[in-house]
């Protein structure tokens, strides 16, 4: 099961669970698909876009689910970045991971898998 993570703050995704789905962010509909993130593209995703902002969640999503609506494409860095065309169905949730910020302003990743 390849694992990809959403950072989102927390009260969007408290809405995303009394809907029972998640829309993505503002970004994200401007976009035209949910942005995540791999395992070891999470740390630079949480310092270039949330940056010193509290009240975060990282949530993880087993990629094997999403079908057809999961695209992998080029982003920072020509790095390959999973973007979901469509909503993200919870029952894909495999973890919710409180995104704690750290006076420096960056945030503690926990451990993730691959």
């Amino acid at each position: 099961m390849p694992t990809i993570y959403k950072i989102t703050p927390a009260s969007a995704w408290r809405e995303a669970e009394r809907q029972g789905v998640y829309r993505g962010s503002a970004d994200d509909r401007r976009d035209g698909y949910i942005h995540f993130s791999t395992a070891s593209q999470v740390a630079e995703t949480a310092r270039k876009h949330f940056f010193g902002q509290a009240g975060l969640f990282l949530i993880a999503v087993d990629s094997d689910v999403l079908g057809d609506a999961l695209r992998w494409e080029p982003s920072r860095n020509d790095e390959l970045f999973p973007h979901l065309y469509g909503a993200l169905d919870l029952g894909a949730v495999t973890a919710l991971h409180e995104l704690r910020a750290r006076a420096d302003g960056y945030h503690d990743i926990p451990e993730l898998g691959p």
